[in-house]
C-alpha cells in the first residue's frame, strides 16, 4: 500500500487526485482512496489541515493532488451586508465551520443553524459544493493566491498600551 506523509508546496503536475469533504481533510492519519481506485495511507503532521489545490508526494515519489469534495452545505445570503455580517457573527460565536465568499458564506448543513439564520432574516439554500471553512485568526491555514498582494500583507495595528502617568 502507498503511504502519504509529505505536503509539497503548491505547483504543477500530479500523477493521481485524492478526493475528500472537510471532515476528512482534518485528519492526519486515514486510509484513503485515491481517484484511481489505489488505496493508500495518509500519515501527515498531526493538526494538518488539507486544502484543495493541496499537493502530496506518497512512498514512491508520486504526487497526489487534493481536491475538496462537493458536500451538503448551506449558503447563507443576505439583502444588505450588514445582515451577512450579524449572521457571520452569530455563526463565529458558535465557533462554526465557515466558509466566507464575496456576498456569502457556507456552512455545513443544520437545521438548528439554518432556523436561527432565517430567524435572522437572511437567506439560506441547500447546495452541493466544495468546503474550505476559514482556518481561524490564529491558525495560519489556507491562503488564497490574492493573499499575496501588497494589500492583502497589510496586518491591523497592534493595540497600544496605555500607559499610566505619561
Amino acid at each position: 500500500m502507498l503511504n502519504i506523509s509529505e505536503q509539497l508546496p503548491h505547483g504543477e503536475g500530479h500523477d493521481d487526485k485524492l478526493i475528500l469533504p472537510f471532515e476528512r481533510r482534518q485528519k492526519s492519519r486515514l486510509r484513503i482512496t485515491l481517484e484511481s481506485g489505489e488505496e493508500a495511507g495518509l500519515f501527515l503532521e498531526r493538526g494538518t489541515i488539507l486544502r484543495g489545490g493541496d499537493r502530496l508526494r506518497g512512498s514512491d515519489g508520486r504526487i497526489v493532488l487534493v481536491v475538496a469534495a462537493d458536500e451538503p452545505v448551506m449558503r447563507v445570503t443576505a439583502d444588505t451586508p450588514i445582515q451577512l455580517m450579524r449572521a457571520a457573527y452569530h455563526l463565529g460565536n458558535r465557533h462554526i465551520p465557515l466558509q466566507i465568499g464575496d456576498g456569502w458564506l457556507r456552512l455545513e448543513q443544520d437545521h438548528v443553524l439554518k432556523e436561527m439564520l432565517l430567524g435572522l432574516g437572511v437567506y439560506v439554500g441547500n447546495q452541493n459544493a466544495a468546503f474550505e471553512p476559514e482556518a481561524g485568526a490564529y491558525g495560519g491555514g489556507h491562503r488564497h493566491q490574492q493573499d499575496d498582494e501588497p494589500a492583502a500583507l497589510i496586518r491591523p495595528p497592534q493595540r497600544q498600551r496605555k500607559s499610566h502617568g505619561s
